[in-house]
């Protein structure tokens, strides 16, 4: 049964605990590999437990590939009795190569069309991002104004709930570090049972004499129920350059909630001058200096 079923069937009769794919917490130990090496197998082929299971890796591309084909999208087509799965696997398509980029259902509905050679509704798009989250393929992430208290009706982010499926969608084509580095993050926050919008910080910038309405991305805004908590994800800050690009919109955002930046790789936790909190993924995910967030 897909997620609104089980409400439905069970109404209050019962309680609905989610299960996710293996987080890498629950992954490393039974990985067998050293913290580094088990983290690039962890963003390669993800959480499913036959998957980290299986050690060949012909096998475990073949299982994610059979997975994601004959579970996942044979149940969408007949739950919701579609003609066919062309528009679906199109739309799947263009979300796992989409991850952790901004986008709304016309956008889709043109990346879709485009891969499959034929014109789409926004409407079919819209009701298949809607099935795509009550199976678990992916999470949508809104945007949420940190300075106006508003969220934008418009447009929002995706991830893929096992980024293991997402690579096999794809053919283990387009790796790119950084996407699959924030896809992880943002399903670990969820698993951890926090909200998580992306936030948006609006400034006015005064450029050639004209000022101008800026835009500028907080990648995570964690909402822990007492306070906010803001993330952004980043491969590195090795440069003054990077670092200021990175943090900006954190320094910028007109408060005082606290403010992570999680980097690639296993550095412990330090803070700057400016209060911010720099932290690898890797102690980051493990919570090897305690539950930070």
């Amino acid at each position: 049964m897909l997620s609104k079923d089980i409400v439905t069937n069970f109404r209050d009769r019962g309680s609905e605990i989610k299960v996710y794919p293996l987080s890498f917490k629950e992954f490393y130990p039974v990985s067998g590999l050293e913290k580094v090496d088990a983290m690039e197998e962890y963003l390669t082929y993800g959480g499913m437990p036959l998957a980290v299971l299986e050690k060949n890796e012909t096998e475990k591309r073949k299982y994610l590939k059979g997975l994601h084909k004959r579970v996942y999208i044979k149940d969408i087509v007949e739950r919701y009795k579609l003609k066919d799965d062309e528009v679906l696997e199109a739309l799947i398509d263009a979300l796992s190569s989409a991850v952790g980029s901004l986008t709304n259902p016309h956008n889709l509905a043109n990346a879709a069309g485009s891969l499959m050679k034929r014109n789409t509704s926004d409407h079919t798009i819209k009701n298949y991002l809607d099935y795509l989250e009550e199976a678990y393929l992916f999470l949508g992430a809104q945007r949420y104004d940190v300075k106006g208290k508003r969220y934008f009706e418009n447009t929002q982010k995706y991830y893929s709930m096992d980024i293991g499926l997402r690579n096999a969608k794809l053919n283990f084509r387009q790796q790119e570090k950084s996407h699959l580095m924030e896809n992880v993050i943002f399903v670990e926050l969820i698993r951890r049972g926090y909200s998580v919008d992306v936030g948006v910080v609006e400034m006015t910038l005064v450029k050639d004499g004209k000022k101008q309405q800026s835009q500028y991305e907080i990648d995570f805004v964690v909402n822990t129920g007492r306070e906010k908590v803001y993330i952004q994800s980043a491969l590195n800050v090795d440069t003054e350059v990077k670092k200021n690009q990175e943090t900006f919109s954190l320094k910028n955002s007109g408060d005082f909630f606290r403010k992570i930046v999680i980097l690639d790789g296993n550095a412990k936790p330090w803070t700057d001058e400016d209060g911010i909190m720099y932290v690898g993924v890797i102690p980051f995910l493990l919570e090897e200096a305690g539950r930070i967030i």
